[in-house]
């Protein structure tokens, strides 16, 4: 025999499926395959954050832990942006044909420059301060 389903019936059967979605999203774009392993140490301020030769000409490489981006839009010349998209606050997840791109909802940010390529990110990454000593390329 079914009972027919009570007001408190339904609030209990969806506000537990909402709980999971909630836990579920809540995390969306903070774990991408393309930034630095969590085994990596994270580089405080001043520390190396990579050599030179890890960062390819006309692209570049994300670094999690320090949520930058490093690029390399010329040669020898290296610039840094926070690795946030400005859309809805997912981590970047790769650099490729001259643009750092967003997986969450497609966003692209010129590595030149950290403008906007392909929206719908409202504003560019802004940019980090980074040194290069020689080979090394420190976060400042």
């Amino acid at each position: 025999m079914t009972l027919p389903a009570t007001r408190r019936t339904v609030l209990l059967a969806t506000g537990g499926a909402a709980a999971a979605l909630t836990a579920a999203c809540s995390n969306y774009g903070d774990n991408n395959s393309s930034s630095s392993s969590s085994s990596e140490k994270s580089a405080a301020a001043g520390q190396e954050l990579a050599k030179t030769t890890d960062i390819p000409l006309g692209g570049g490489k994300i670094f999690g832990a320090e949520k930058v981006v490093v690029t390399q839009p010329t040669k020898d010349d290296f610039k840094a942006f926070s690795a946030i998209c400005t859309h809805l606050g997912c981590t970047v997840g790769s650099v490729a044909d001259g643009t750092i791109d967003c997986p969450c909802h497609g966003s692209k940010y010129h590595i030149a420059d950290g403008s906007v390529a392909h929206g719908p990110a409202p504003k560019p990454l802004p940019a980090k301060q980074i040194t290069v000593e020689g080979s090394t390329i420190k976060l400042t």
